[in-house]
This record gives structure tokens, sequence and C-alpha cells, in this order.
């Protein structure tokens, strides 16, 4: 994109299953980017989903890494960024909404509030996210709309304020009440939900008689809520207190276009931004951006590495020199690249909230930052606390290079993280992961990206506390406890159980031994 135009950025959190990708896909389609919408568990005869394209994502029907869509709806540029739904890639999902000015948080009709949607919240929540709620999969028996805003109100502690209300009962979609206008919106079923469902608008008085009765249930419900005061107050849902919610099912394509219509009118556009020295960015200042996601093997038949960079402020221009916080040290930007899933186009020219990709920029790290003029650092993104352990080793000796170079590219992606020690050597480094699926892809990309299969054996620790150079030499030794450095120097002491971990934490209270953010189960 390159002009100016207003932006909002933001990304889908959901449990697995919920629909997440399926609903990227029916956002890009209304705003008319793809002409065809293809269902995460697509039909022979549909394509995958423009968002998945690891060959793990499309045989299991999940999104595993996070891509970034960028689309122009209604004169507003989106940037929407697709997030991992499963709980073991929580880590990428919290890097993710670093990167975005709000979230939608979607649920399943059918069974409500789920626990990797509330850890998303969580996460939401520490960041200061405003969270639109989408209930989806309305076309299906669930819970009653009512049941549904009691979940979220006593689960998450926001107040729900619904801005649409379903007209029939779930797995009886006929449209919804638009609670602002009292509007009835009617959507008529596509086939397979491929293409836009077409919508019509109409008042009260022109609702016919074969919706007469779902009709006065959802005006019944309406006129309850107003009364109880659960109407949208910008403000509170700014502030983090109340969550918009509208009804939809983004397998039909229903109350898709109502979603993005809202997003432009009550989603917060890109803002200033605070540096680790307290210093703000503001979006007219100079060019800025920090880097929460590393990606490589997008495409096959190259090596390409992408660096995925939100802009916080100023313009950016393809070719322009900027400067590599970390390091003090300049570099150009003449490969730069616009993202769209797998597909990427060079960018000439960016805006703050846009997301671009620098090609081959190998010193970029996640949650780096650069910029031009004066310098500003944002803050870093934390490393969740890693809860599986397993030390990985070269299936074939002869192959050792392409071993160390893949387990480089994967450590720098955050995919897991790498841990090393003297005593172990660089061939066979322990790799720590959140959830046990990020082995799986380990394993995958390094037998198919770097063509060098992997062995691993699972070491028996349980518990990972941050740790300092002092705190690894007075545990070097200690019974039941490891420590092993990540490649950002940060050391960490491993225990084999919670109980141990506690145990030499009371018996050495000068040692620093510290909980890093919890991420897992």
């Amino acid at each position: 994109m390159s002009d100016q135009r207003p932006r909002r950025t933001f990304a889908v959190i959901s449990h697995p299953d919920a629909g997440k990708s399926t609903l990227t896909e029916a956002l890009a389609l209304h705003a008319r980017v793809i002409t065809e919408a293809g269902a995460t568990h697509g039909k022979g005869n549909r394509r995958a989903t423009v968002s998945d394209w690891m060959e793990m994502e499309k045989a299991r029907g999940i999104s595993i890494s996070s891509a970034a869509l960028q689309f122009v709806y209604r004169d507003h540029v989106i940037n929407l960024v697709d997030t991992p739904g499963h709980s073991d890639f929580s880590e990428d999902t919290y890097r993710v909404l670093s990167a975005v000015d709000s979230a939608v948080m979607l649920v399943d009709a059918g069974k409500g509030l789920e626990p990797q949607t509330l850890k998303l919240f969580q996460v939401c929540a520490l960041r200061g996210i405003p969270v639109v709620t989408v209930i989806n999969k309305w076309d299906r028996p669930g819970l009653t709309a009512l049941e549904l805003m009691d979940l979220i109100e006593q689960k998450i502690k926001l107040r729900p304020t619904p801005l649409t209300w379903p007209v029939g009962e779930a797995g009886d979609f006929r449209g919804v009440l638009d609670r602002r206008t009292g509007e009835f919106v009617k959507y008529t079923r596509t086939a397979g939900g491929a293409t836009r469902a077409p919508e019509r608008r109409m008042s009260a008085d022109e609702v016919e008689d074969v919706d007469a009765d779902v009709w006065a249930d959802a005006i019944e419900e309406h006129e309850l809520l107003a009364a109880d005061d659960a109407d949208h107050d910008q403000e509170k849902f700014l502030a983090g207190t109340t969550t918009p919610v509208m009804f939809a099912s983004a397998l039909l394509n229903f109350g898709v276009a109502q979603l993005l219509d809202l997003l432009l009118e009550i989603a917060p556009a890109p803002g200033p931004t605070e540096g680790v020295d307290g210093s703000v960015r503001r979006v007219g200042d100079d060019f800025s951006a920090f880097v929460f996601k590393v990606q490589s093997g997008m495409n096959a038949a190259h090596r390409d590495r992408l660096a995925y960079a939100r802009i916080v402020s100023g313009e950016f221009e393809r070719g322009m020199v900027v400067t590599h916080a970390t390091t003090g040290k300049p570099f150009a930007t003449k490969y730069a690249q616009a993202v769209f899933g797998r597909d990427v186009s060079s960018i000439e020219r960016a805006y703050p909230g846009d997301i671009i990709g620098f090609v081959n920029a190998q010193a970029l790290r996640v949650g780096d930052t650069v910029h031009v003029g004066e310098r500003i650092e944002f803050p870093p993104v934390p490393s969740f606390a890693p809860e599986h352990f397993m030390t990985a080793t070269a299936v074939d000796v002869g192959r050792y290079k392409q071993f160390r170079r893949g387990i480089e590219q994967l450590d720098q992606e955050g995919v897991v993280q790498v841990l090393r020690s003297d005593l172990r050597g660089d061939q066979s480094p322990v790799l720590a992961a959140v959830g046990p699926m990020q082995f799986e892809v380990v394993q995958d990309r390094m037998t198919h990206e770097f063509n060098a299969p992997i062995r691993l054996s699972r070491i028996d620790y349980q518990v990972a506390r941050r740790t300092d150079a002092a705190g690894a030499e007075a545990l070097a030794g200690a019974r039941g406890c490891e420590v092993l450095q990540r490649s950002d120097g940060t050391h960490l002491a491993l225990f084999t159980d919670p109980w141990r971990a506690g145990v030499t934490a009371r018996d050495n209270p000068d040692i620093m031994l510290e909980a890093l953010p919890a991420g897992g189960s």
C-alpha cells in the first residue's frame, strides 16, 4: 500500500478449531482481496487458506506460524495478523500481540470460552489491547446468547456490550438485530460459504411472517440488555473494561461485513509507543519499527529469511538506510516486502501500523528495533517459561554443518529456545519448548528444509528459572539441577520438578532464581 489512508492493525485470537483461519479468509473475501475462501479443513476442490502455508498446517488444519495479511477496505488499510491457536505456540502468539492495536477474540458458540482463549485474553489484558468478541459458528447448535454473555462476564471480567444480537437460536441463524439502528440484517446462504453472503437490511416493520417469532425473541432480549445498561461505550472499550460483541458464522460468511465495518469505526488507530528509556515515539516522528517475528522457508525454491516488523512511526521508503538499535549499525532496506500470507511483493512505502518484511536481514532478531534519526529502542518481547526439554543430535554426523545452520536459524526465529553449555557442547544442544508440538515443527523443518534429520531425546527437567553468571557457578553440580545458556546470553537453571526448584531457592537465598512469564498449560 503506498498511501496514507487510515490504518487498523489487529490480530484474531481463539482456541484451536474455533474458526480463526476461516474468519481470516472471510475477512479477506469481504474486502475482495480473494475471490473464493478456502477453509482450513478445505474440501478437495477448495484451495488451502492464504494464511496457512506450512505443510504441517495444511495436514493438521491448524495455524502454527503467524501470517500477516494487508488489504484495503472502505478506504482504510487493514493489517490483519493471524496467530497460532494451539497453546503449544502461545509464545509466537504473544509476539504477534506486541505488534497490534486491538484483537478480535473468536468464541465457539457451542463450546463457550475455552482455556486457550482465556490465556490469550490474559495476554491482551497485560498489553492493554482492546478486545472485540465474535461469537462464531452460530449456524450450529450451541449455548444460548444470554448464557454466552454471562460466561464472558464471569470468566474474563469484561462487560459484554453486544452490538448485534442473533435472530434465531444457535443452529437456526436467520440474521442479526443491529442493536444501534434497530434493523434486521437478514442473511442468505451461499454454496459452501465460499463467496460473499448476500445480506438484506430491513426495518422492524418489514420483517416477514416467517421470521416474526424469532425476531420478537431477539427484540425482547435486546430490551433486557438495554435495561441492564449493556450498550457500547467507546471509552470503556478502549480502557479494557468492556468488550463489544457480534454474532457470526465465518464459514457461511454471515456477520463478517459488520465486523470489518465495526473495526473501522471503533478499533484504535496506531498511536504513540514508549521506548525502554521512557521516551515516546509518536506516529508522525522519524521512522521506527520493531521486529516481532522471523520466518524462513516460506519459499522452498529459495533460502529466504523474512523479519516481520511493525512500523511504529514515520514513513518507510524502500532503500532507506535505517539503524539497528542493538548494534548501532546501519543497513539498507532495498529488499523490503509487503506480505500477504505466503505471497510477498516489493513495497515502496509504508506507514505506522503496517507490517513489512525485511528480506535476508541476518542481523535482525525478534524484539529488535530499527529506526532513523534519534535513537529509540522498544521494549523486548519476553520469552515464556519452557516446560519441555529435549537434546537434539544430527542423525548423520556428516551433515553437521547443515545441522548447526538449521538449529541456529530455528533459534533465531523463536521456533524453540536453544540452550547450550560447555559440558554438552554444540553437537547436542538442549531444545526448550512451551509445548511439545514445537519439537515436531523443529524435526519436520530440520528434515525437509535443512536436509539434516535430527534425533530427539527427552531429558528429565520440568521447570526453568532465570539466573545469572554467579548463580550458574554456584549451582554447578547441584542435585536435580543443570544451568544452560540461551543464545541471548540468559542463564537458565533447569530443575527436575517444582519441588526441587523450591528447595534450591529456599536453601540458597543469595542465588538469583527468577520465574519467567508463563505461557504453557
